[in-house]
């Protein structure tokens, strides 16, 4: 998601490290808590759709329904198109839009799909009502969002990596942000107008622990710190130097050099019906 009136900033941006974070990420891996729930006939919207990868993927669990992917961003919307044609799916559509304003009538999907959006909006509750809206009555809300003071690493304490951890947290609430967005979906969505007793909440995990995971996890960070939005705000809000950045990217190069590295990020999971 890009910036607008009504959203945070995103604390990542679009860059090559992120969208191969956004990439990897499938129906399977990211809603396998939604994906029992579903029937071949829904039409899911999929709210902050990124590159396209999940909603490209829920297209193979409703073959007989449809799947909307929603995305601020133009140029990531090209990408997720991309996608899509590239796996031959027929039952996707793009459609550029905010959160905050669906371009869609009342009453109109099956579910309503976001990962890792919530915590990068300034009014969860505004976007929630918004989400509740264009559900169908017994219609389902299906959100995962992360929980950034959950993580935990081994070998630990780094304090390179401590303090990567406090800079995550400053950036994103300096950009209006909530990275501990996962303990409260459900009181959000209650705020929202869905009822307690209609919620089902969990819990799911980002866990890598193979030197493959590790790798691709410690490079993504080592690059992210200095090449992408979270070093411009980094820099912008005076929370730390280019140095200090470079210090916390070689803590992650060597981190991830560690025989026995393992890392592990707790994510809400909420699943309420209309």
């Amino acid at each position: 998601m890009t910036e607008s009136k009504a959203e945070a900033v995103y604390i990542h941006g679009h860059v090559a490290s992120v969208l191969r974070s956004h990439t990897s990420r499938t129906a399977s891996n990211s809603a396998a808590f939604l994906l029992p729930h579903l029937g071949p006939h829904f039409h899911i919207l999929d709210v902050g759709c990124g590159p396209g990868t999940i909603t490209v993927d829920f297209a193979r669990f409703v073959p007989e329904g449809r799947v909307t992917g929603l995305e601020r961003s133009q140029e990531v919307l090209e990408s997720a198109k991309r996608h899509g044609e590239e796996k031959g799916v027929s039952n996707v559509e793009w459609v550029a839009g905010d959160v905050h304003q669906l371009p869609f009538e009342d009453n109109r999907f099956d579910v309503v799909y976001a990962h890792q959006v919530i915590q990068y909006v300034t009014s969860p509750v505004d976007a929630l009502r918004e989400m509740r809206r264009v559900l169908k009555p017994n219609g389902i809300l299906a959100l995962r969002e992360g929980d950034f003071d959950s993580i935990v690493y081994h070998p630990s304490p780094i304090p390179e990596l401590e303090r990567w951890k406090e800079l995550y947290l400053q950036i994103a609430y300096q950009n209006g942000g909530q990275p501990n967005a996962g303990r409260q979906v459900h009181a959000w969505a209650r705020e929202a107008g869905f009822d307690p007793p209609k919620m089902k909440r969990s819990a799911g995990t980002w866990c890598y622990s193979s030197p493959e995971e590790i790798a691709w996890w410690s490079d993504l960070w080592a690059e992210r710190v200095i090449k992408s939005s979270f070093k411009d705000s980094a820099l912008k809000g005076g929370l730390a130097t280019e140095q200090a950045l470079q210090n916390i990217s070689d803590s992650w190069k060597s981190w991830g050099e560690k025989p026995d590295a393992w890392f592990a990020l707790l994510h809400g999971e909420l699943l309420a019906w209309k």
